[in-house]
């Protein structure tokens, strides 16, 4: 591990105990039948009253942390690393796009009215908002949000692969027609 890479995980940690010690949560409101609506961050030991920790978004935060924490990790590796095993230009842009779009899903998740709030497998949908708005009157939709997290790490993924350098025979031609022929002496 290198200097940059240990200060990768300083950050990571730092990032985890802030989103933990100031998790989201959703109000749950009598006038509304206890659907539950963004809250908002507050700190984990003062919740405010008739509130409820959102876990499926603390989850989600926890997740980009750790996946961005990753690719930042693969990005500041030392360039000293086995022939064959470096990272191209193609996959360091990938790892760039896949972690700014994930900070980007999580600053403006999908959000529903609470009055549109409905028992359906995918729920309805008004907008992207800014996490840090007022949204007390929304909520967010986790299942949405969880599908867009999956889809852009999935895409990430291919691209990576995609655009892996391709390895290199370390063997010539000549080395493998002798190394064919000593194979053959040898079941003989």
């Amino acid at each position: 591990m290198n200097r940059p890479q240990a200060t990768v995980l300083g950050f990571a940690a730092a990032n985890l105990v802030l989103i933990l010690a100031f998790p989201p949560y959703d109000y749950l409101s009598l006038a509304q039948g206890f659907v539950p609506t963004f809250g908002g961050f507050h700190f984990v030991g003062a919740p405010p009253p008739n509130s409820v920790l959102n876990h499926n978004f603390l989850a989600l935060e926890e997740l980009v942390v750790l996946v961005n924490t990753g690719i930042a990790w693969l990005l500041l590796r030392d360039g000293r690393t086995a022939e064959g095993t470096g990272i191209s230009r193609g996959q360091r842009v990938v790892l760039w796009l896949v972690a700014i779009n994930l900070v980007l899903i999580l600053l403006f998740p999908p959000f529903e009215y609470y009055y549109a709030i409905s028992k359906a497998a995918l729920p309805s949908f008004d907008g992207f908002y800014f996490v840090f708005d007022d949204n007390r009157q929304r909520q967010i939709v986790a299942t949405l949000l969880y599908i867009e997290v999956a889809l852009v790490l999935v895409n990430g993924g291919l691209l990576w692969l995609l655009l892996a350098p391709k390895p290199k025979d370390d063997l010539g031609e000549e080395e493998m027609r002798a190394l064919a022929e000593a194979l053959r002496r040898q079941q003989r």
